[in-house]
């Protein structure tokens, strides 16, 4: 089921505070009619300016933990004390507009997938050091100084994985230098993994003048 599911997706893994979120919206708007988000379950609160059903569907833990049971889910994680998880009717959802998936996963949802053999490509966020990704986390200012250390230690492991032998990830892309150029280096990835992607020279500019 997931193969069928998930021909043409794109799954974006790293650390909280990299900028995936930034770069995926990004993705979005850039190929507003190729792309489309897999929204996510979880069972943490909303943050300021999330929306219900587009960020995320934010449930309780007796539902996704029932969902679960029921196999409705092609993957799913504990994650600080939160329960996520994508549903297989989510993806549907997206394969039903004619558009490629995209999935934002953390390490233990891209192993799952692995273990299924989902057939999408398969992208790593970097940060450029652990230094920087807690000052990037600090600046958010939404993480108290537990979840501080939770999270940095999460990150160490994901970035520990993504750099063993097994070369989990199609692509590692460290997001280090201007979000403009990092996401230039996206452009060209995803245009090279779908080639009906690619856009003139004249859209691109087009794009980066607008972010």
């Amino acid at each position: 089921m997931a193969q069928k599911l998930a021909i043409r997706s794109i799954v974006v893994c790293g650390p909280s505070g990299v900028g995936k979120g930034t770069l995926i919206n990004m993705l979005q708007e850039k190929y507003s009619t190729n792309f489309a988000f897999t929204v996510s379950h979880t069972t943490r609160k909303p943050r300021n300016g999330e929306v219900n059903g587009v960020d995320y569907h934010f449930v309780t833990k007796e539902a996704i933990e029932q969902g679960i049971e029921q196999g409705e889910f092609i993957e799913h994680a504990h994650v600080h004390a939160n329960i996520y998880g994508t549903s297989f009717e989510a993806v549907s959802a997206v394969v039903r507009t004619n558009k490629l998936c995209i999935l934002d996963l953390d390490i233990n949802g891209v192993k799952q997938l692995k273990a299924r053999d989902f057939p999408g490509r398969f992208l790593f966020v970097n940060p450029p050091s652990i230094e920087e990704l807690e000052r990037r986390l600090r600046g958010r200012g939404t993480e108290s100084e537990e979840q501080m250390k939770v999270r940095l230690a999460v990150a160490k492991d994901e970035i520990a994985y993504a750099h063993t032998e097994e070369d989990p990830f199609d692509r590692i892309l460290t997001n280090g230098e201007s979000r403009e150029i990092t996401f230039q280096k996206l452009c060209v990835q995803v245009e090279e993994w779908f080639p009906e992607l690619q856009q003139s020279p004249e859209e691109m500019e087009h794009v980066m003048e607008k972010n």
